[in-house]
């Protein structure tokens, strides 16, 4: 098993992302921590709780992470996801609680015990790892690897250069791709072309009650494009679990922090300032037959976690 650490904001991209880790036996998640994004921190906390709670893994701590980012003011995407994040399904009532410890605080504890660098994997605002990074160097050299939901070199999706999670706390990920740990970068380049058509993401609601939840989730998803949906967030556990789907590139990737760019992803793809140093693997295409028909391979071994959920 892989141990990880997953740091997300929850959010209908995220719970499906979520919903694979939780129940796959090559991944260990060690810790779940929760950011403000796509909803309030307090509103994604409580659906990390929902999804542990649903497929009974509440052993799997959960920690509440920050309510705004570095600087900027604080704008979720609720239009995209709803006013809870998760809607459309009727989850079970939570019987665990969030840690009394923070998210950086609680990383922080899981890495410098851990035997070996972890993996961290963010599919929301980086500033939990941001402020891990600040305030913990000692535990730097316990990070394996970033791999990261964001960014793009293609334009973007809330702005014509910025994809969400960067423009969300675009000084969070100046720093975490300047920190020297190596980044796996998915971003919108290859998410948009891993696309759930909407004849899959039907017969989904007829494999058990994993499959039921997860279609509902779905279809009130408010993110579309031509051909079906970008689960943007699934390609994180996707990436770790095959790599092989995704094809990349070695780059130097700067973070625009300001200005009418602010939030835009830049890679020295001519090596004009870099002097050939790599901070980053970005993922640059995809083979989407192949994600999608792994993504539906998923769903039919959650139910055993899921039993009896109402």
């Amino acid at each position: 098993m892989t141990p990880i650490i997953l740091d997300m904001d929850p959010g209908i991209d995220d719970a499906v992302a979520l919903s694979i880790a939780l129940t796959n036996p090559e991944l260990d998640i060690k810790l779940l921590t929760s950011v403000a994004g796509n909803v309030s921190v307090d509103k994604t906390t409580t659906n990390l709780l929902k999804l542990t709670t649903f497929f009974k893994q509440t052993q799997v701590p959960v920690a509440r992470g920050a309510a705004a980012p570095l600087k900027k003011a604080f704008v979720d995407a609720s239009y995209i996801h709803g006013v809870s994040g998760m809607p459309g399904y009727e989850f079970p009532t939570v019987t665990t609680q969030a840690l009394t410890t923070d998210a950086v605080s609680a990383m922080a504890k899981v890495l410098s015990e851990a035997p070996e660098p972890m993996t961290i994997v963010a599919t929301g605002s980086y500033t939990n790892i941001a402020l891990l990074i600040q305030k913990h160097p000692e535990v730097i050299s316990q990070i394996k690897n970033f791999v990261l939901m964001g960014g793009s070199l293609s334009g973007g999706n809330v702005s014509s250069v910025a994809e969400f999670n960067i423009f969300t706390d675009p000084d969070a990920a100046a720093v975490v791709f300047k920190s020297g740990v190596p980044i796996v970068m998915i971003g919108l380049d290859v998410t948009l072309k891993a696309l759930l058509s909407l004849e899959t993401i039907d017969a989904v609601a007829g494999l058990g009650e994993a499959g039921n939840m997860l279609h509902k989730l779905m279809t009130a998803y408010g993110d579309s494009e031509p051909g079906g949906k970008p689960m943007h967030d699934v390609n994180t556990i996707c990436y770790l679990l095959n790599p092989e789907f995704y094809t990349t590139k070695d780059y130097w990737v700067d973070v625009i922090t300001d200005g009418p760019a602010s939030g835009a992803t830049i890679a020295d793809t001519q090596n004009r300032w870099s002097n050939g140093k790599i901070n980053a693997k970005v993922a640059v295409d995809i083979d989407a037959q192949a994600f999608e028909k792994w993504f539906i391979a998923q769903i039919p071994a959650m139910n055993q976690y899921c039993e009896g959920a109402v």
